[in-house]
């Protein structure tokens, strides 16, 4: 998952040494997806990739486009209860699916469970006995003792709710049992660097690289309490910190008095997305073993595309540190999908120097999405090519797709693949599976076939050239 009067948000995992004969196309797959960590001996590591995933299809979305692991939360217990969550039945198939791929699951049970609550949180853990769920992301002390009691082989990671900002909170932390630690997003690369060195090598740093961040320290808020009794430690904040306010002198009720910073509001306690594409080297260079991008509450296309952006951006610094260049395309996949103003959160200021806060309302606009192209149907197919459409001429081939956003022949259109950048095309041939021809694409999830000049592979998107998408929000609220 890796914001403002202090703080920013924002996939990968594992230290690991480079073997003696360095990194080559065979071992570098299981290298990449963290950043650098100096170890003993003076031999670098890669950095994992974790991503958070809110269901099944964003789960399978940041697997498919990159992301080492994915951290995802059960029904209860997690700290974004509003996403749609895995069942325990679906947290089984999850580590399953992820396994099979040479992937890794962490189960968030981060929040800060009251004491009527320990009997529940005992029997979901329960349920998970056997699930091989690579490791547990805590927060508070009693859960983390009774995932030790109840779980004694699971891998017990610690959250950035425990605002850990200090190598001596992080080896107390290591001390209880913990491999790796989430670092507070308040800490300055500096800080994070100096952490590292004072740690046993075992003992791996996390960081948010990438999303959304809390205006509290470290996400420990008391606003949403005090405000609609919605408790933001325990996986209900409602975002108070996003809404705009106003004054009231208290014998004038009805007379709002606005407050205002720009001539487009207020935005005191809103904080900038985390952004940290374009400082690849710097991290790799502070021994961080993970980098974390958070985005639960986001779509399938938003965990797709940042994930995609990221493992192009670390790949090719793996490939060639000394000759490596941010490509601005992966900004501009960056900017492509849903998000507030971007800024680099903490590491390079302290929050009293640089809060980080928006400077604009609401979120800015993504490229529409689509359709997700889907695996082959020979049926459909021969259908189509019964009625004289060929299955491939000068123009491309024919691939199934499944909308998602309406799409209309003549609009142009973009194909995001994993590990490149979207390639542009215009879309002139539309048919519905029983191969009649079709203007536009009006019915959600129906299923219809495009042609495209370039190979399709299964999970494909298909989304807007143009920023033909969400505008920025409305001004009277930011969400």
């Amino acid at each position: 998952g890796l914001s403002a009067m202090k703080a920013l948000s924002g996939p990968f995992g594992g230290i690991k040494f480079i073997p003696t004969g360095g990194v080559n196309a065979q071992n570098l797959a299981e290298y990449i997806s963290a950043p650098f960590i100096h170890a003993v001996g003076g031999s670098w590591v890669c950095p994992k990739a974790d991503i958070s995933a809110g269901n099944f299809e964003k789960m399978t979305a940041a697997l498919a486009y990159g992301a080492d692991a994915v951290y995802l939360a059960g029904r209860s217990f997690g700290m974004r209860s509003a996403a749609d969550n895995f069942s325990v039945e679906e947290l089984w198939a999850a580590v399953d699916y992820a396994h099979t791929r040479g992937k890794k699951v962490y189960l968030t049970v981060n929040t800060m469970p009251h004491e009527d609550e320990y009997p529940a949180l005992r029997e979901y853990l329960c349920a998970l006995k056997g699930c091989a769920i690579d490791a547990m992301i805590v927060a508070d002390l009693g859960v983390l003792a009774t995932v030790r009691e109840l779980l004694p082989d699971t891998e017990i990671h610690i959250s950035t709710q425990a605002s850990i900002v200090s190598s001596a909170a992080a080896k107390a932390y290591a001390a209880l049992g913990a491999k790796r630690v989430v670092l507070a997003r308040e800490l300055t690369l500096d800080e994070i660097r100096a952490i590292r060195e004072q740690l046993d090598p075992a003992v791996e740093l996390e960081v948010f690289v990438h999303g959304s961040m809390c205006v509290s320290y470290s996400g420990r808020c008391l606003l949403a309490n005090a405000l609609n009794g919605r408790d933001g430690n325990r996986g209900t904040c409602t975002q108070p910190c996003r809404w705009n306010y106003t004054l009231m002198e208290e014998k004038r009720p009805d007379e709002r008095i606005p407050i205002e910073e720009t001539n487009l509001g207020t935005f005191i306690m809103s904080s900038k997305d985390l952004c940290m594409i374009g400082h690849i080297p710097e991290l790799c260079g502070a021994g961080i073993a993970s980098f974390k991008i958070e985005g639960r509450m986001k779509s399938a296309y938003y965990t797709a595309v940042v994930t995609n952006a990221y493992r192009m951006a670390i790949d090719a610094y793996f490939a060639d540190p000394a000759g490596y260049r941010l490509d601005p395309r992966w900004q501009t996949e960056l900017e492509s999908v849903s998000h507030r103003e971007y800024g680099t959160g903490f590491f390079y200021a302290k929050p009293m120097e640089n809060p980080g806060l928006v400077s604009t309302c609401g979120y800015i606009r993504e490229k529409a999405y689509f359709s997700t192209a889907t695996e082959y149907d020979e049926a459909e197919l021969a259908a189509v090519t019964a009625a004289g459409i060929p299955a491939e001429n000068a123009e491309g081939r024919l691939y199934r797709f499944v909308q998602r956003n309406k799409l209309s022949a003549g609009e142009g259109a973009e194909l995001i693949s994993p590990g490149a950048v979207g390639r542009a095309f215009t879309v002139r041939e539309l048919y519905a599976p029983d191969g009649s021809a079709l203007e536009s694409t009006p019915h959600p999830s129906m299923p219809y076939w495009c042609r495209v000049p370039f190979a399709v592979h299964p999970g494909d998107i298909l989304r807007a050239s143009e920023s033909r998408g969400l505008e920025v929000r409305a001004r009277d609220r930011l969400k």
